[in-house]
């Protein structure tokens, strides 16, 4: 048996089985590469679901971690540190921010969000008690939290887990009309993901969130924007918001914040929502810690300095064209922004999931979502001659037979 299948079996007796990983077993990773327990390099198309836009290991990255690891790590929000205040004004300063509050994990600060806006609501709105309403959209992914799920369409993500926390408006993604629908007095919030990348990268029609922006202007409604996968470069803008020139008063990162070293989210707001958030009401004892915030300002400054951001437009652009030129009756759709990428399969395939082990044998590695669709999101680093290997391997993969 080889140690790849003993550590696989051993997960399998003592984990639960809450995840449906693929069956390769990683113990190192390097820029755009990861290895396998026998050795094998594989080319990363996941990213750690957009967690690693900066690459594996990060030597800069790297570098602060360790440094502020040997000097101080935790202090808990109880006394101040030395790396917070720079962390807030570089955060701040790069994406036009007035508040900062960190978290650690996504779900977090999306229930952060849902706390402090439904609080504005009711102070500054004057919404009355337990009546404030969030509108969100179908085949939503904000994370696995109970209240988070509450507002879910995935029956997986639902079922046997009640009662459910109410307040939540649900409407079909990228309809405006239905989104206008749903307004009413007690709307203080809509809560969407500038594209929804578990549900297949579903990109809205242009000029969606315009609109969108419009009438939450217009009705004195929050708009949260979720960019905790779609932030931080992975669609060749820093934000994903500014492909439709739009600013949402509440913005959502995480993921790619740490580049993958440790786990980091932050609440970007105007003044007017954190503002509401008083001493004792709301906090983390991990959050905004010192070895968190020395590690997403580093993950930062490589990501703008290291020209990141552009690569992914451009690396992004060749990839999709690339994808879009693969002549296969098995590949129903070619979409994409960034190196955010998919490609729907036709049902009558019989599911994504085989093609995505003929990937792995291939040395490429990327993951089904929604049985039909195989993501592909490569690290922000990734160069002409990879983006082209790539296609090779997935232009084989969709137009020959597989085992």
């Amino acid at each position: 048996m080889t140690l790849s299948a003993e550590l696989i079996a051993t997960e399998q007796r003592l984990g639960a089985h809450n995840y449906k990983p693929l069956d390769v077993v990683l113990t190192r990773g390097e820029g755009v590469h990861v290895w396998d327990s026998e050795g094998k390099q594989y080319l990363d198309c996941l990213s750690a679901y957009s967690a690693v836009n900066q690459g594996h290991c990060h030597p800069r990255i790297l570098a602060a971690l360790t440094e502020q690891a040997s000097k101080l790590t935790l202090t808990s929000r109880a006394f101040r540190n030395d790396q917070l205040a720079p962390f807030y004004e570089e955060i701040a300063a790069l994406t036009g921010s007035h508040k900062v509050l960190p978290m650690n994990s996504g779900a977090e600060a999306v229930e952060t969000a849902i706390k402090a806006v439904r609080k504005w609501g009711y102070e500054t709105r004057g919404i009355p008690e337990d009546k404030a309403e969030i509108i969100v959209c179908a085949n939503n992914f904000h994370g696995r939290t109970l209240s988070i799920v509450s507002f879910s369409t995935d029956p997986d993500a639902r079922r046997n887990f009640g009662p459910f926390t109410s307040g939540f408006s649900i409407v079909p993604f990228g309809d405006e009309k239905s989104f206008e629908a749903a307004i009413n007095p007690n709307t203080v919030a809509a809560l969407i993901e500038p594209i929804q990348g578990e549900a297949g990268v579903i990109i809205p029609p242009p000029g969606y969130f315009r609109r969108v922006r419009e009438l939450c202007t217009q009705h004195d409604i929050t708009l949260i924007l979720d960019e905790i996968q779609t932030g931080l470069g992975r669609t060749g803008k820093l934000l994903a918001e500014e492909h439709e020139n739009i600013e949402a008063d509440v913005t959502l990162v995480g993921k790619a914040l740490s580049g993958g070293f440790y786990p980091v989210s932050a609440v970007l707001s105007n003044s007017e929502v954190l503002g509401v958030l008083k001493p004792g009401q709301h906090g983390s004892t991990f959050g905004g810690n010192p070895l968190a915030c020395a590690v997403a300002r580093a993950a930062l400054k490589v990501l703008v300095e290291e020209d990141m951001i552009g690569n992914a437009e451009r690396m992004g652009a060749r990839f999709l064209n690339g994808l879009g030129s693969i002549r296969s009756n098995m590949i129903k759709e070619v979409r994409g922004r960034g190196l955010m990428l998919a490609v729907e399969l036709d049902p009558d395939v019989g599911g994504a999931r085989p093609y995505c082990y003929a990937l792995k044998e291939k040395g490429l590695l990327a993951k089904d979502t929604h049985e039909n669709t195989i993501r592909f999101a490569p690290p922000l680093i990734i160069d002409e001659k990879q983006v082209d290997w790539a296609l090779e391997q997935i232009e084989a993969v969709l137009t020959g037979p597989i085992s």
